[in-house]
């Protein structure tokens, strides 16, 4: 799999999760990679492909380590984002927009690996990709915001 489509994966992994009890939040990454594949029919009749999981032992091991390593870490993600995030606080923010934001800023200062000014173009790709028409310079904004920390 390529970079960004892990990191898709790991959006969609972190997205879902907010609709269980922390509890089950490891089984439900576990789980992921059992969902069949989702498509539906464009305007113009074509068959879009919107969900695929061909991932694998290594790939399943990286998104599930990366997912939960996120999730051990909101807390202290979601402070620095309230910090600013002038009139958003992360309990107001749409759900794909926080989970764009935890895991941007996640890979910014955890990841080594990733480059800061790659992170947040990642960033602004899955907000266009998932979010409202507003939520890509909303997800730069921010985390312009917390580069310049």
């Amino acid at each position: 799999m390529t970079r960004r489509e892990l990191r898709e994966h790991c959006f969609k992994m972190l997205f879902c999760r907010d609709f269980y009890p922390a509890d089950e939040t490891g089984e439900q990454f576990r789980y992921y990679f059992e969902t069949p594949d989702e498509d539906e029919t464009a305007p113009d009749g074509a068959e879009v492909l919107l969900h695929r999981i061909k991932a694998d032992e290594e790939d399943m091991r990286y998104l599930i380590q990366k997912a939960e390593a996120v999730t051990e870490k909101i807390p202290e993600l979601d402070e620095k984002i309230d910090g600013v995030a002038e009139g958003w606080k992360t309990r107001r923010m749409g759900k794909v927009d926080l989970t764009i934001l935890r895991l941007a800023l996640y890979e910014m200062l955890y990841d080594d690996q990733i480059p800061e000014k790659v992170a947040i173009n990642e960033a602004v790709e899955l907000a266009k990709k998932f979010g409202q028409e507003e939520s890509p310079s909303f997800v730069n904004g921010v985390l312009a915001k917390l580069v310049a920390r």
